[in-house]
């Protein structure tokens, strides 16, 4: 596996904008409280770690990763958000209701920042199980909260070079 016994959510950061002046929304799912705050820690750190100011960063959360999506479009309808990190962990169970949920929440996200032209970056965890998650949710395998945050950032930036 290629992420086996790797630390993924290390960065440099002379490759990162400075978010002095963004504002960025973080929506996060209520489900699995014990890898979602963790994803939430980890993405509001490389955030400010990067310039952007505490009071510019605007969390809200949602019952579960099928709500993120909404939860995702609320904020960018404020009119107020550059970019937005969506949230969650579906751990698989023994039914398909994983399928339908992981499959909702990534169209869902992927049609938010189509339909607003605003940076949504995917912070949703799609693991076997719950030890996979805890590996990337700080573990292991780094804070996919961290990245999640930086690639935000990174095409805040983007957007704003047009």
């Amino acid at each position: 596996m290629a992420t086996e016994g790797r630390n993924l959510s290390e960065y440099n950061k002379e490759f990162i904008p400075s978010g002095a002046d963004f504002t960025i929304g973080i929506v996060v799912s209520e489900w699995n409280q014990n890898i979602t705050l963790n994803l939430l820690k980890g993405a509001k750190q490389a955030l400010t770690d990067n310039g952007v100011k505490e009071e510019n960063i605007v969390v809200r959360f949602v019952p579960g990763a099928f709500e993120l999506p909404l939860g995702c479009q609320f904020m960018c309808e404020s009119g107020t958000i550059d970019g937005v990190v969506a949230i969650g962990a579906v751990i698989q169970g023994e039914t398909k209701h994983f399928d339908f949920v992981c499959d909702g929440a990534a169209q869902g996200i992927k049609d938010v920042n189509l339909k607003y032209n605003i940076p949504v970056s995917f912070c949703l965890l799609t693991d076997n199980t719950l030890q996979q998650s805890i590996d990337r949710s700080g573990g292991k395998h780094g804070n996919k909260g961290i990245e999640c945050a930086i690639a935000c950032m990174k095409m805040i930036a983007l957007k704003k070079s047009f």
